[in-house]
């Protein structure tokens, strides 16, 4: 997977969860997906070459560093808590898809149960009755390949 399209599956995939919102509070040259206020997405460009910034839990951050050239602890993040990901040709669209919805989940966990847009351990909204506890997620993935609800338009700047 080259940089554009590592940033544009992230930017996709993010896009599409609930309750996300994209800012740049570190200058045009970043670009940050945070949920409900808290950050689990960053993309940037270090030393010209595109790069991805992701929660991980320890454990998984681990292993995909032993396993993966193209996944590195966290730059300029907590090393044990963040990944980078970058270009090259052990990432694929899904990978990364299942890595940022990872990361937005280990976020929404993390966040006080009355403030989570779903949940991420019931495969329901936080706030949804008993009723609907049963559904399950089956079709997210599906989802997350179409186009974004909420769509900004990259391409113009230095991430584009």
């Amino acid at each position: 997977m080259d940089g554009a399209a590592l940033h544009e599956v992230t930017f996709r995939t993010a896009l599409a969860l609930p309750a996300v919102e994209e800012t740049q509070p570190f200058g045009e040259q970043s670009v940050v997906h945070k949920v409900v206020g808290r950050m689990f997405v960053l993309a940037t460009t270090l030393r010209g070459v595109p790069i991805v910034n992701l929660k991980c839990a320890p454990p998984h951050a681990a292993a995909l560093v032993r396993d993966h050239a193209e996944i590195t602890p966290g730059w300029h993040m907590d090393k044990r808590h963040w990944i980078t990901l970058s270009p090259g040709d052990g990432l694929d669209e899904t990978m990364v898809e299942d890595l940022v919805a990872n990361s937005y989940d280990l976020v929404v966990a993390g966040l006080p149960r009355a403030r989570r847009p779903i949940d991420p351990g019931a495969g329901r909204r936080a706030g949804d009755s008993d009723a609907t506890a049963g559904e399950d997620l089956g079709d997210v993935a599906d989802d997350l390949r179409g186009e974004p609800v909420s769509r900004v338009e990259h391409g113009t700047g230095p991430l584009g």
